[in-house]
């Protein structure tokens, strides 16, 4: 029941603040918004005020602005219509959203690391027969406090920096062990393993994993601005990298999307580890968000940008008939995406359950 509240307040939050990026921009540059609407179906609640009407629908999965004469079919050249608008003024209230949930998504990821997040010290957990740290004679217990002369603290500062190494058959450790420090040589071995975009890579494995021992890290605020700058463009650029593997056939579509379903089984997750990862979900959810309306397909943000740049080079719009039909073929493509990702989510989630109850 939490799981489910919070996987609506994710969404609802997600929606509003893009849809609120559309109001406010075609309210400052002068068009009529007739509806500002979160969810479909039912109305459940609603509101007038001035020429807007705020409505709340039953199922909070979505949301929309609707704004006089947006569509070729509707405009009748009122001044306070859309399409009355300069393209650079339409191009303002169509990116405004997006920009919105790109912008929350950095504030998440600021508050994150100013107000602190847990993390895995560098100390030894285990060691793995046939690597190098338990031939060079690393215990477990041990404090590595730095990399070939790199100081690190904790163990995602040790990844790093024993990835980033230079080509070489050996590192050097600082090892803290019973309040004495001591240098290591320790032999690596080079093994191929798959990265988060599912690509192959060769990294440095030394055999060993951490211990259960967690501490709270905290930044000050403006080094706190910029870990979450850092990280909002870290997402980014994985995200469209991702995006490319995915359009040249290099990784998965089964692999590499998920949907609401999938969404609420990650929000359930993190709702168990608490206020942190709450935080980091929301935050990597609104910049994908706003990097998915940007592509330029039809019926997103992206495609009616597109659009735009079209309108500029030809001087002239789309016709009303070529616009309805652009809106149906992207609508039958956002349909056909949310049931391909729906039945991926069912078959990764419950494909065991359902292959035993049909195999019964």
């Amino acid at each position: 029941m939490i799981a489910t509240l919070i996987f609506i307040l994710i969404l609802s939050l997600l929606i509003i603040v893009h849809e609120f990026g559309h109001f406010i921009a075609a309210r400052k540059n002068g068009v009529r918004v007739e509806q500002f609407s979160l969810g479909f179906g039912p109305v459940v609640f609603k509101t007038k005020k001035g020429d807007t009407q705020y409505s709340l629908s039953s199922f909070p999965l979505g949301g929309y602005v609707k704004m006089a004469g947006d569509s070729r079919a509707e405009y009748q050249g009122k001044s306070d219509e859309y399409f009355a608008k300069a393209p650079g003024r339409r191009f303002q209230i169509i990116f405004l959203g997006p920009l919105l949930n790109y912008v929350l998504g950095f504030l998440f990821f600021w508050l994150i690391f100013f107000i602190g997040y847990p993390s895995l010290t560098s100390k030894v957990g285990g060691l793995i027969d046939g690597y190098g740290a338990k031939i060079a004679g690393l215990q477990v217990g041990d404090q590595i406090i730095s990399v070939d002369g790199r100081k690190v603290k904790l163990w995602e500062d040790l990844q790093q920096a024993i990835a980033e190494r230079k080509i070489s058959s050996n590192v050097t450790l600082e090892v803290l062990r019973d309040n004495q420090e001591f240098e290591i040589n320790v032999p690596i071995k080079d093994k191929v393993l798959n990265d988060q975009l599912g690509e192959k890579r060769v990294l440095g494995i030394i055999g060993i994993s951490p211990l259960d021992e967690i501490v709270e890290v905290r930044h000050g605020f403006f080094e706190s601005a910029y870990l979450g700058l850092k990280k909002t463009v870290d997402l980014t650029a994985m995200t469209y990298t991702g995006l490319w593997r995915l359009v040249s056939g290099k990784m998965s579509m089964r692999d590499s999307m998920t949907g609401p379903l999938g969404i609420f089984f990650i929000t359930s997750k993190a709702a168990k580890l608490g206020l942190i990862a709450i935080l980091h979900l929301i935050a990597v959810l609104s910049v994908s968000l706003a990097i998915f309306n940007l592509l330029p397909l039809p019926i997103l943000d992206g495609g009616h940008i597109f659009l735009l740049g079209l309108e500029k080079l030809r001087k002239k719009a789309l016709g009303a008939k070529t616009e309805e039909i652009m809106n149906n073929i992207g609508f039958t493509l956002m349909i056909s995406l949310a049931l391909f990702v729906t039945y991926n989510d069912v078959l990764r989630l419950y494909g065991d359950k359902i292959s035993k109850l049909v195999t019964k």
